[in-house]
């Protein structure tokens, strides 16, 4: 880094120790930062990696995961199937919000109405429930459409709300984000977890403190978090260095070597089980901000596989990620249920190649379209749209860049209003019917492509989908996965980049479980 550029992330981070001075430096006090901010504090509003790793120390499921990623109970002390389709789950006894207010089955239903009303993206997470019935005030049975095997990894992340507390404050209905609306609850916290959400100052910083009245003990000693969102690698690899913030979660990987060489921290590292991937609008009639007019280019495949094809992924991975990446032909990670080495080859680049299908498809000179980036949520994303632009060009597909937040960026996706886009998605399940039922699958009112918005339609996925839902024989269900899979990266649905390996770096003094999903827990987290 050039002195210039180190003089200016070093007075960058002078601001930055003014705003963490508010919060104690104490040995129980965790400053993290990342890249990115949070969208909102609604928990049923947005299906967004670093909002939900926010507000899940605040919010809670009935069940969870243990360090070691099995499920436990959390909200519910026990379950038990009754019948195929039926779930009585008995909830754990003496529980309140943090506001006092007691936890009962109310606060189930009332929750469960509310996560799936369709302005949220949060339904994939009680997929497959019909209805959940109130027994006694600590019992609630789940009824189910079909057989749900993956019932108790799903509701993880169904996040329970105070009834009396969101009728009271009238934010019983969810943000609907791509609006632009706020209520109360977008800005405000009321959970039973181990910790206290005190404050959000949008893209400066987020306070919390560890909730006395927790019905669990946490592992670690953190008692006061403070996350701080630092858009720039150099402030933020600064911050570290000046010992300004004790862990950060998004590690440029071109300053990894040097994190690594310092004495003073410490690097833990793994897996991600996040795809980096493309989706090019396949279902309008007519492709926006494009100069082909009455037609679609998107929809036919080829020219779909020559974007693919015109992607060196090698080279992204050599000299944009540093090696941190895993070149990707499947639309899951290693890790996830579904995923196999022989399935995930990615695509070879062929510039040739490429041409050849384009010309095939009617397109000989190649075509303009829009590309919608991210410049604040993955590893190197800007960067990566910015090769990925720089590749298409050479296939004769101009792509004009539009790069921006996270949080304005999803809101024109959610929109329909893109072109194509890239997004990152991660398996919070662990098993492929997530990415494929969500991202995949024909979108309808329900969860089914509920985060489908490059209209992808495809009636042998759909199928494939719909039946792995509650195939219980796990041979018979893994087939469906496989061909599912299988029919997305033969038909091109989506475009793979690559796998993300996520580095954590941190002080020496900090100890923590390393998570896959990428969402530390202050609960298992110790300062010294």
């Amino acid at each position: 880094m050039s002195l210039k550029k180190w003089a200016g992330a070093l007075a960058a981070t002078a601001v930055l120790a003014g705003a963490l001075a508010a919060a104690p430096a104490t040995a129980q006090t965790l400053r993290w930062a990342a890249q990115n901010d949070i969208l909102t504090l609604d928990p049923h509003s947005q299906n967004h990696a670093t909002t939900n790793a926010i507000l899940m120390h605040a919010y809670e499921g009935l069940t969870r995961y243990s360090a070691t990623y099995q499920i436990e109970p959390a909200l519910a002390t026990k379950w038990t199937f009754t019948s195929p389709t039926q779930v009585r789950f008995e909830l754990r006894k003496g529980v309140k919000f943090h506001d006092g207010t007691p936890f009962t089955a109310d606060d189930v239903i009332f929750s469960f109405g509310r996560i799936r009303q369709p302005q949220g993206t949060m339904g994939i997470y009680v997929t497959g429930i019909s209805e959940i019935k109130k027994i006694d005030d600590h019992t609630v049975d789940f009824i189910m459409a079909a057989p749900n095997p993956l019932l108790l990894r799903n509701i993880v992340d169904f996040r329970i709300m105070s009834k009396v507390w969101s009728e009271k404050n009238n934010t019983a209905k969810v943000q609907d984000y791509k609006a632009k609306e706020e209520n109360f609850a977008s800005r405000n916290v009321m959970g039973t977890g181990a910790y206290r959400i005190l404050s959000w100052q949008p893209e400066q910083r987020i306070m919390m403190a560890r909730h006395d009245g927790w019905w669990d003990k946490p592992t670690g000693n953190v008692t006061q978090v403070v996350y701080s969102p630092i858009k720039s690698d150099a402030t933020r690899v600064a911050a570290l260095l000046a010992g300004d913030v004790d862990m950060l979660t998004d590690v440029p990987v071109q300053d990894l070597d040097r994190l690594a060489a310092d004495k003073r921290l410490k690097v833990v590292n793994g897996p991600e089980v996040r795809t980096i991937y493309l989706a090019p609008d396949m279902g309008s009639a007519e492709l926006k901000y494009s100069n082909v007019k009455g037609k679609n280019p998107f929809a036919d495949k080829r020219v779909r596989q020559a974007l693919s094809m015109a992607i060196d992924r090698e080279a992204i991975k050599k000299s944009i990620m540093r090696g941190m990446s895993v070149p990707a032909g499947l639309m899951v990670a290693p890790g996830v249920n579904g995923w196999t080495k022989e399935l995930d080859a990615p695509t070879k680049a062929d510039v040739a190649g490429a041409k050849k299908l384009l010309a095939d498809a009617g397109y000989p000179n190649g075509f303009e379209t829009r590309l919608n980036c991210p410049n604040n949520r993955y590893v190197n994303d800007e960067k990566i749209c910015q090769a990925v632009v720089s590749m298409w060009a050479r296939v004769g597909v101009k792509a004009n860049l539009v790069a921006e937040n996270m949080a304005t960026f999803i809101q024109k996706v959610q929109n329909f209003d893109s072109s194509v886009y890239l997004l990152g998605w991660g398996v919070a399940t662990y098993d492929a019917q997530y990415s494929l039922q969500s991202l995949i699958r024909t979108r309808t009112s329900g969860a089914d492509g509920n985060f489908n918005f490059s209209k992808i339609s495809d009636k042998e996925v759909d199928a494939a989908v719909d039946a792995m839902k509650s195939e219980v024989d796990v041979a018979k269900r893994n087939e469906l996965i496989r061909k599912a899979l299988v029919r997305t990266r033969d038909e091109v649905l989506a475009i793979p980049l690559h796998h993300q390996i996520r580095p954590w770096v941190m002080k020496s003094g900090v100890t923590t479980v390393h998570r896959s999903d990428d969402r530390p827990e202050a609960r298992f987290t110790s300062v010294r």
